[in-house]
């Protein structure tokens, strides 16, 4: 049987955000209510601060409101890859109108968007990182370099980002490849998947890591 996350909450608003986002996602669920024995098949379980109590199981996720469903989603496939934590978090970017961008933990694409503003786009990246152990993972920012734009990111970024996160600049060169019926959304998503997955140049970062870090 295929590996899933159990919801267990009786709360009607937080189980309906929880199973539309696991739905969006295509990630396998059940539910089950606080108290009541997990099934074996689920690997985490997904309730809210006033139930966790009742939940027994070594893998529990709070939820506390709507801001936390993305991070949720990461958790949960973390967990479901068997992972602790992640090895290294490679974050690609698409500069442009609509700023496409891809996460890539491990191998694998964990989260996409597109963000139409620099501070949605710090906001988007921080927020995937904020839980991020950096003696257990690192992290790399790639930025590709097809439009001047990508230097009032790059600043931003670097303004922002806990030095320990690395910035990569990426040439753009072939990543931007005609795909046959897909919207622009698409289209810069796989931009960055492509970027993330390409070396650069190290943007040397204005905030040195601590000696003690």
């Amino acid at each position: 049987m295929r590996e899933k996350v159990a919801v267990a909450t009786v709360d009607g608003k937080a189980y309906f955000l929880i199973v539309n986002q696991l739905r969006e996602q295509n990630l396998p669920f059940l539910s089950v209510l606080p108290g009541m024995p997990v099934p074996a098949e689920a690997k985490a379980v997904i309730t809210t601060e006033k139930e966790k109590a009742l939940v027994k199981n070594c893998k529990v996720l709070v939820f506390h409101d709507e801001r936390d469903l993305d991070n949720l989603v990461i958790d949960v496939k973390r967990i479901l890859q068997g992972k602790e934590a992640y090895d290294q978090i490679i974050v690609g970017i698409d500069p442009g109108g609509a700023i496409g961008l891809a996460v890539i933990a491990d191998g694998r694409v964990i989260d996409e968007n597109n963000c139409y503003s620099k501070p949605e786009l710090v906001s988007c990246i921080l927020r995937i990182i904020r839980s991020v152990n950096f003696t257990q993972t690192s992290v790399i920012v790639k930025i590709g370099n097809g439009v001047p734009i990508y230097r009032e990111l790059l600043e931003a970024l670097d303004e922002a980002l806990p030095p320990q996160a690395v910035l990569e600049v990426v040439s753009e060169t072939g990543t931007n490849k005609p795909q046959k019926k897909r919207s622009r959304k698409i289209r810069h998503i796989s931009s960055a998947i492509r970027i993330a997955a390409r070396s650069g140049y190290v943007h040397p970062r204005r905030r040195p890591v601590a000696a003690n870090i």
